[in-house]
């Protein structure tokens, strides 16, 4: 067993404290909005310029002129503000957002995170993850442990380009919880169903503690 996820979703929602303005990444981030504390006042920003997102849109409330920065639907709360990338980034540069949650293709034993490109592989651009890493208070992760051959993506080294270096500071997988920490990666949590050795199996990086 391990999460799915909605698990990994609704556990990365636990990193969220009241009060706190956090940006979310596409994929597995954007499901975060649906699992937000009762009684938690989060404010969720785009890249795009939208401050104030609402949870995941179901089929029946998709609005394909409302998106996020990547791409996708998303709702709007009655107090949302829209304005442009310029002042959205002018947030994130100015270290007015407390957290993002981000999507990962690899991370690195020392916090070294490979979100936005596959050499070779067509892409949009990187988007605003670079600024994100570098402006951001705290940097949550979250993603499968392995890729579909099996392979760990929770590395020594990252492989794929980098997004940024030393930037994680939680990796939240299929598998469970771990927090970069002096000289590798300390297990915080393990996902239901998942064994210690499971975890240090699937897991390429240095595991201390």
């Amino acid at each position: 067993m391990a999460w799915d996820r909605n698990d990994i979703a609704a556990r990365a929602a636990r990193e969220l404290r009241d009060g706190m303005y956090v940006n979310l990444g596409i994929g597995i981030p954007t499901l975060v909005a649906n699992h937000i504390p009762t009684g938690f006042r989060v404010t969720l920003q785009s890249e795009n310029g939208m401050l104030g997102i609402g949870p995941f849109p179901e089929e029946s409330r998709v609005d394909p002129d409302l998106i996020n920065a990547g791409k996708q639907t998303v709702t709007e709360l009655p107090d949302t503000s829209f304005f442009d990338s310029a002042e959205s980034f002018a947030m994130i540069r100015a270290g007015k957002i407390n957290m993002a949650i981000l999507g990962a293709m690899e991370v690195s034993e020392e916090g070294d995170l490979a979100n936005w490109m596959i050499p070779g592989k067509l892409v949009k651009g990187m988007g605003g993850a670079m600024d994100l890493v570098a402006g951001v208070r705290r940097v949550v992760v979250v993603m499968d442990h392995t890729n579909k051959a099996g392979e760990s993506k929770v590395l020594r080294e990252c492989s794929l380009p980098l997004t940024g270096c030393k930037v994680v500071n939680r990796i939240i997988t299929n598998l469970g919880v771990l927090d970069v920490v002096c000289g590798g990666l300390r297990i915080v949590e393990l996902a239901d169903g998942v064994t210690d050795n499971d975890l240090r199996n699937a897991t390429e990086a240095t595991l201390v503690g």
